[in-house]
């Protein structure tokens, strides 16, 4: 949940408030700045091309809040806080945080295999290639991006042989979190991309959730935070 906004944020609306948000999406946290939004999974997050890919989570808000713009994504199979600007100088100065990694995300995830359980964070520091024959697949290569996860194991359930991660991406490249699992060897339950055929039918959805997110407000430069539980 948001904490109690700063009284001089004019717009803020404080935990409880009651919004029925845009449609099916449910809205975390707003004011006259920005908006926080709770994604679920199998939406985009912008229109893709075609006419079936234009219902998106954008559009969505947009007919409710026809000054928010984008900041930033989640894959479409993704769920969790996302975040969006209200108004040009709120974009700019949210886009300016989130480029120069002053924007704290963390996610959790359910991997396939049974890891030990570990409060200390260890990086994944392996370079991502969009994999042309295959796109929109990414792959693991020596000329790719550099690319940086930090993760650790929270619990782990021996009956269903499963992990449960958080992670927390220091670099942002299109489906990181999932090929740096993969290569890791425990890839995500569900991922219909990267998982094999045993692992992904071990769920309806790809067990990966943004469930926390943080910064300083754009205008009032106040430490403003937000978590938000999966549902797996």
């Amino acid at each position: 949940m948001a904490p109690t906004p700063p009284a001089a944020v004019p717009g803020a609306r404080a935990p409880g408030s009651s919004d029925p948000g845009p449609e099916g999406i449910a809205l975390v946290y707003q004011d006259d700045f920005l908006l926080v939004l709770n994604k679920p999974p199998g939406l985009l997050s912008v229109p893709g091309r075609g006419e079936d890919k234009q219902d998106c989570l954008s559009a969505r808000v947009q007919a409710r809040f026809a000054d928010a713009l984008v900041v930033h994504r989640l894959d479409m199979a993704t769920s969790g806080l996302l975040l969006m600007a209200r108004g040009p100088d709120a974009q700019r100065a949210l886009s300016a945080a989130f480029a120069q990694r002053q924007v704290h995300k963390r996610y959790l995830a359910e991997v396939a295999g049974l890891l030990p359980v570990d409060s200390d964070w260890q990086t994944i520091d392996l370079p991502i290639l969009v994999d042309w024959p295959n796109r929109p697949l990414r792959t693991i290569h020596a000329e790719g991006q550099p690319s940086q996860t930090r993760w650790r194991c929270v619990a782990h359930n021996p009956l269903r042989q499963t992990s449960r991660l958080e992670l927390e991406p220091l670099t942002g490249r299109s489906h990181q979190l999932r090929v740096h699992l993969q290569a890791l060897g425990y890839p995500i339950v569900g991922d219909a991309l990267y998982a094999p055929p045993a692992v992904q039918a071990m769920a309806p959805r790809l067990a990966l959730h943004a469930c926390a997110l943080g910064l300083a407000h754009p205008a009032t430069g106040a430490p403003m935070h937000w978590d938000c539980q999966p549902d797996f």
